[in-house]
């Protein structure tokens, strides 16, 4: 039976945590969730690429998660990207990364920006291009509880209502890994709330520039995985990437939204593992 290990990357000025599948002395494959998830939302993607001969890490981006907030509140996309090239200089080889919206961001300025810090990028419904309106939805949602939640449930009734396509989970496990219960008995996302509010919070949407010139500088195998469901990446959007993004591949996953690998894991995993190919990426 599979399981995976704790590990932890002190990087200076905070220390990421993460969960290891497989064997250290394969190839490795760096997992970045979405801005206010954890590592837990990949659910059985890094356990499949390690049966598949990959060192899978899945890690909780700083301030999200088991992983430090920054001490001085910088969520900027530098700050991102240079925890991951953190990362990346304590593996034994550059690895494939798989970024879904925040963490594909930093995927996508890691590489486009100093190459040879990835062997291949993949790109989790997030493209330079995004919708406005869509962007908009997930900001109002993670800023909508400042004060948190009196229970489980009531969390529960707060994602059913933000993902509406998807049916309410009866058990409520997977909900807890995403909370915190406070001394006030209330419960509260697993992330720092300056991401959103403070001075250097994310700000993704004044680097759309910078992105695509990053895409434009990208050689290594790439692909984008698009929810057909999306309303933060469009066809359009995903097509505008492929234009700049020398021989990038793409997909589009049916009956899933921006949080592709949560709503289809099974498609979502499958498309990955095609890509990725056995413990090596592939070649541009």
């Amino acid at each position: 039976m599979h399981r995976s290990h704790r590990v932890s990357f002190p990087l200076g000025g905070v220390t990421l945590v993460g969960d290891a599948h497989g064997d250290a002395r394969r190839p490795p494959v760096v997992l970045l969730h979405g801005g206010g998830q954890t590592r837990h939302a990949w659910g059985g993607t890094a356990a499949a690429l390690a049966r598949r001969g990959w060192y899978a890490v899945a890690l909780d981006l700083r301030g999200h998660g088991e992983s430090d907030w920054a001490p001085d509140g910088d969520y900027t996309l530098d700050a991102f990207v240079a925890d991951l090239r953190g990362v990346v200089a304590r593996l034994r080889t550059p690895p494939a990364v798989v970024g879904a919206s925040l963490g594909g961001f930093a995927a996508l300025l890691a590489e486009g920006e100093r190459r040879g810090t990835a062997s291949a990028v993949v790109l989790v419904d997030i493209a330079p291009r995004t919708q406005a309106a869509g962007v908009d939805r997930i900001v109002a949602f993670m800023t909508a509880h400042p004060d948190g939640f009196a229970s489980l449930e009531e969390a529960a009734d707060a994602v059913a209502g933000y993902l509406s396509h998807r049916p309410r989970p009866r058990d409520l496990n997977g909900l807890r890994k995403n909370l915190r219960l406070g001394p006030d008995g209330r419960w509260r996302w697993h992330w720092d709330p300056r991401m959103m509010s403070g001075e250097k919070r994310i700000n993704a949407r004044s680097e759309s520039a910078r992105l695509e010139r990053a895409a434009t500088a990208l050689r290594v195998p790439t692909l984008l995985v698009r929810g057909r469901m999306s309303d933060v990446v469009s066809e359009e959007d995903a097509r505008h990437f492929l234009a700049l993004a020398p021989g990038a591949r793409y997909v589009d996953v049916s009956d899933a939204g921006h949080m592709v690998a949560g709503d289809r894991n099974d498609r979502f995993t499958d498309a990955i593992a095609a890509f990725l190919g056995d413990g090596a990426p592939r070649r541009a």
